[in-house]
């Protein structure tokens, strides 16, 4: 397993650096899709979205 994973990845440094770009965009949309859950958990009916129909006409 690791010998496939270094002859596949880590042998061509052209392939590890796409690879570290994937994986750091996927990081970073998994990251910010979780932290705006819970931000949005935590502050329901405060939020614009949750008071709008308040104050529209």
């Amino acid at each position: 397993m690791a010998n496939a994973l270094y002859n596949w990845i880590f042998k061509r440094s052209s392939t590890f650096a796409v690879a570290i770009l994937v994986g750091s965009f996927f990081f970073e949309r998994s990251f910010d899709l979780i932290s705006d859950q819970i931000f949005e958990n935590v502050n329901k009916g405060k939020l614009w979205k949750d008071i709008k129909h308040k104050y529209e006409q």
